[in-house]
């Protein structure tokens, strides 16, 4: 990438992080490009469509929750160690207004930009909960995939709801008692 293509991508991404916080991930991407000092023709040039900005823009915390996955293998309790992943991936869902309805929506679309964020995701908590199940502590029906869209809904829940700040945990803590083995 050419040095003033490269300052353009950073300052979108820069502009994009701010606005996605300021007014959630629905926020106009035309006042983004502003922001930049780019037109909209040079953000659509870095990133085709609201999912490739998305993307663009959550790597840093996937890596993360990537990270996280990596050293809770260690941890001495699977189950344990599975939860706290979930936990934070619960925080990840919820940093941004509109994240978690954005990831429910590729949680099954393979296509979209997002699912560059996604795929890693459900890799790394699918080894964390593989351990869980073989200390047998998860139920063998479990799967990553329902672990991330419970996941996601609860963030989405939490978000819907901000006057009751304990409501993800809460939640989490129903959907986690559902998922012993008997």
């Amino acid at each position: 990438m050419r040095a003033d293509a490269r300052r353009n991508y950073e300052r979108l991404l820069a502009e994009a992080r701010s606005a996605f916080a300021a007014h959630g991930t629905d926020a106009s991407l035309e006042d983004v490009a502003r922001r930049a000092g780019v037109g909209i023709g040079t953000l659509y040039r870095h990133f085709p469509n609201r999912h490739a900005l998305l993307s663009a823009v959550f790597e840093d915390a996937v890596g993360d929750l990537l990270t996280r996955s990596r050293e809770l293998l260690g941890a001495p309790e699977p189950c344990a160690a599975l939860v706290t992943w979930l936990r934070e991936t619960v925080t990840h869902a919820s940093e941004y207004r509109g994240l978690a309805r954005a990831l429910l929506s590729v949680s099954s679309d393979t296509t979209s930009a997002l699912s560059r964020c996604s795929d890693p995701i459900r890799e790394a908590g699918k080894a964390l909960l593989l351990r869980a199940q073989e200390a047998g502590r998860v139920r063998p029906d479990v799967t990553i995939g329902d672990l991330l869209q419970l996941t996601h809904a609860i963030a989405l829940a939490a978000e819907e709801s901000p006057a009751d700040p304990d409501l993800a945990d809460r939640l989490l803590n129903l959907t986690l008692r559902g998922l012993e083995a008997p």
